[in-house]
């Protein structure tokens, strides 16, 4: 059975959608930056092995990526899920575990990479925002796109209400993407993932307009 290691900083409702998917592997540890995050009591109430790796003990990032990969290599995991990790990892990092690492924004990339999404989506009058599931590489939310979840800018919204649809949606694509690459499914070819196989989603998908 293939093995997922997940690494969280806060509350872990990304997490937990991962653990209720019931995939077909081991989820081997959850890991956090942040001794205080919500989502390490989850994943213990749910038999999860726990890891806490804080940044603040370490000088710079290269040492904390270090030290990082070393307990996340320690669980020999097939799939690095990122699931609300608010640490930008460095390139050796990244090509130590180079396309097994798998991340969730909320936005529709490339469009509002970094921060504050929902907040520039609105300043931007936007009809569609969402979610996107992709691979990881050196380049800020910039990896090969797997699966995407549009949902519609509503009249009278406001970041919280607009977070909360595409949150939705985020509990929902980010449990198929991972489904998708434990059954083998998924290919990076000239940077583009290509989704093999018949699925009901071949690469973007539309939320239902809410009643």
């Amino acid at each position: 059975m293939k093995r997922i290691v997940i690494l969280i900083s806060g509350r872990g409702s990304n997490m937990q959608a991962v653990l209720d998917a019931k995939l077909d592997a081991t989820v081997a540890a959850v890991i956090s930056n942040n001794p205080a995050a919500g989502g390490l009591e989850l994943a213990r109430s749910r038999g999860v092995e726990t890891v806490v790796v804080n940044h603040r003990e370490y000088p710079d990032r290269a040492s904390f990526d270090l030290v990082l990969g070393d307990r996340i290599a320690s669980y020999q995991p097939d799939l690095i899920v990122l699931a609300g990790f608010m640490r930008i990892l460095t390139q050796a990092f990244i090509e130590r575990f180079n396309d097994r690492i798998m991340n969730i924004h909320p936005s529709l990339l490339p469009a509002f990479p970094g921060m504050d999404t929902h907040r520039r989506a609105l300043e931007k009058g936007v009809r569609l925002h969402g979610c996107t599931v992709h691979f990881v590489t050196p380049f800020l939310d910039s990896g090969p796109i797997i699966i995407q979840a549009a949902v519609s800018v509503l009249p009278g919204d406001d970041e919280p209400r607009l977070a909360a649809r595409v949150l939705e949606q985020e509990h929902k694509a980010y449990p198929l993407a991972i489904r998708w690459f434990l059954n083998g499914r998924l290919a990076i070819e000239n940077g583009r993932v290509r989704v093999s196989g018949d699925c009901r989603y071949p690469g973007a998908f539309i939320a239902p307009e809410p009643a």
